[in-house]
This record gives C-alpha cells, sequence and structure tokens, in this order.
C-alpha cells in the first residue's frame, strides 16, 4: 500500500493560537485564492490551532452583540466550505498529538490526524512551505 502523501503546490502551516490576530483570516484567504487559481494546497495545523477545525464548533460563531442578527461561520464551517469547493486539491491535516492535547477530536469530516514526527513528509510532498503563528 503507498502511503505517500499527495504532491501540494503550497504547505500552509497554523501554528499556535488562532484567536490572537487575523492569522486564520489570512491563512484562509490565501488557501482560497490559491485554490481559486488552480494551486493544490496542504493545511497543517498544530497547538492550538487544532481546534479551528472540532466539530465541537459547530456551524456558526457565537452571536457578535455588534450585529446580533448576522451569523458568522466557525472555523469549521469555513473549512468545510474550502474542502468541499477543492475536493481534489486541498487537503487539511491536523497534529495527532495537539489534537488530543487540547481536546480538539473529533474534527469535522476530511479533517486528516497524522503525528507530529510526520510533519517532514508534508514539507517533501510541497514546493513551497509558509508558516503563520509560533513555531
Amino acid at each position: 500500500m503507498d502511503r505517500r502523501l499527495p504532491r501540494a503546490d503550497v504547505l500552509l502551516a497554523i501554528m499556535g493560537p488562532p484567536h490572537i490576530s487575523d492569522m486564520v483570516t489570512s491563512a484562509v484567504r490565501l488557501a482560497q485564492a490559491l485554490l481559486e487559481r488552480g494551486a493544490t494546497v496542504h493545511i497543517w495545523t498544530c497547538g492550538h490551532a487544532t481546534g479551528l477545525t472540532s466539530a465541537a464548533l459547530g456551524d456558526s460563531k457565537p452571536r457578535n452583540v455588534v450585529n446580533w442578527s448576522y451569523d458568522y461561520p466557525s472555523g469549521a464551517a469555513l473549512a468545510a466550505e474550502l474542502l468541499d469547493a477543492f475536493p481534489d486539491r486541498l487537503s487539511w491535516y491536523s497534529c495527532r498529538f495537539c489534537t488530543e492535547e487540547r481536546g480538539s477530536a473529533p474534527h469535522i469530516a476530511r479533517i486528516k490526524q497524522r503525528p507530529p514526527f510526520k510533519f517532514t513528509e508534508h514539507l517533501d510532498a510541497v514546493d513551497s512551505a509558509l508558516f503563520l503563528g509560533v513555531c
């Protein structure tokens, strides 16, 4: 059985807490722009960023008191939307150790968990890598 990762043009590695800046919005917009232009993309989340695709988030963020009636999508909903729109060109991975340590499991469908020592395989499978957050 061949267990190699699929080749990709870009790896976006999202590390650390996603709520401290606009890092996640930037990563999702960058991934979408790359995918719309025909690129293949791997996303790897590590640290607290593994919580972005936790099934417990549901489809919506908690209500915003400034705009009570607007439904803001959760990180999990944004990930699912991207995965639905680009099923053959986007692969989303989550560090298994960080997922378990931070209680982010279970993830939404199509998020693949991998052990942290396999991360170098992701670097070998892409042409370019961009790290966002703390390392």
